[in-house]
């Protein structure tokens, strides 16, 4: 009988909240075990980096908990100015023979001191048999933040076995639940960050993070309208009407919409210059940010290309016992950075 792959629980850290997701691998696929989200205190992530780290593994033990979830073997992953991600184009190598050249001439491909980095690397394999050069994936992050994050989880007696990057955990769990669409761009609206992926013939092509978030959009009704931060955010997720006010909350989304959607479109710009023949199928959305009312006829309307929900879960086994389905459909498209780092085995 072949052995159980057990997964690690991915944990998502945002800047507004934390996302748990707990998976197991089953015959056909995956089942949902558990999932929830919790609020972080204000400032306690920024930009990536940990400033309360207390705070934040507080929220995370008492997420565990209320979840009722065991297994200690934790997932996460990170974005910001902290981490790098760059495609090298090189010279076909041995992995030794690549491992030594990516470790000696580091630093002329990213803005840090290599001696204060973790490095890894993926060689694509794009040279094909014949091919004398490949891409290779490089990835540089902070050894003072990730670490910071390290020590946090081990505070709370959880053992972090894998650190990831926002963009290739959505694109992990992407291509795991989907088996059809091959050209597309994954966009993630968090709050404070919008990251972008396009992926075209099953591999990523075009990967960056942007700081702008749904947070601003928050903000400025809040601003505007004179409210306190929790009525802004109904009105920007739709959940209350906007009334008298509905003119002035038009104007804030149009703005501040369109500065997303020209982030989105000069990337779409630039993957249309570079694979003219392989256009975009759909766009993708997902984070806390996609769920704001109107936003996805918004985007398709300015870019002429599909935009759909992105529902990591719903081709997974559900009890629908212990979880509510409407629940599941409510959170899921901001659990799909969490659910990327939740399909990973856990025997590193």
């Amino acid at each position: 009988m072949a052995k159980k792959e057990n997964l690690v629980t991915g944990v998502d850290i945002g800047s507004s909240a934390v996302k748990v997701c707990q998976l197991k691998k089953t015959g056909k696929g995956y089942s949902l075990i558990a999932l929830g989200s919790a609020a972080l205190p204000p400032g306690s992530v920024e930009d990536g980096i940990l400033q309360e780290p207390d705070e934040v593994g507080e929220v995370i033990a008492a997420l565990f908990k209320n979840l009722k979830i065991k297994n200690t073997k934790v997932g996460i992953s990170i974005s910001g100015y902290s981490v790098i991600v760059k495609k090298l184009n090189l010279e076909v190598m041995e992995e030794d023979e690549l491992f030594e050249h990516i470790t000696r001439e580091a630093e002329q491909y990213i803005p840090f001191d290599v001696d204060e980095v973790y490095l890894d690397f993926q060689d694509l394999q794009t040279g094909g048999e014949d091919g004398e050069r490949t891409d290779v994936m490089l990835v540089a992050a902070k050894k003072e933040v990730i670490d910071d994050y390290l020590i946090m989880l081990e505070e709370q007696k959880l053992q972090p076995v894998l650190v990831d990057v926002d963009g290739f955990a959505l694109e992990n769990i992407w291509e795991t639940t989907t088996e059809s669409i091959t050209n597309v761009a994954l966009v993630d609206i968090g709050a404070s960050k919008m990251n972008i992926n396009i992926i075209s013939d099953g591999a990523s092509v075009l990967a960056r993070d942007i700081v702008v978030g749904s947070d601003q959009l928050t903000e400025q009704i809040a601003n505007t309208l004179g409210l306190e931060y929790e009525e802004a955010e109904k009105i920007k997720l739709g959940r209350v009407p906007a009334d008298e006010n509905r003119e002035e909350v038009e104007d804030i989304f149009n703005q501040t919409c369109t500065q997303w959607v020209l982030e989105i479109k000069k990337a779409i710009d630039l993957y249309k210059a570079n694979h003219p023949d392989m256009p975009l199928e759909r766009l993708i959305l997902s984070g806390g940010g996609s769920k704001i009312k109107g936003l996805k006829s918004f985007i398709h309307r300015e870019t002429g290309i599909e935009v759909v929900s992105f529902n990591p879960f719903l081709q997974m086994a559900v009890n629908t016992k212990k979880i509510d389905p409407d629940y599941i459909d409510a959170i899921a498209p901001e659990m799909a950075i969490a659910a990327g780092l939740a399909i990973r085995p856990a025997a590193f």
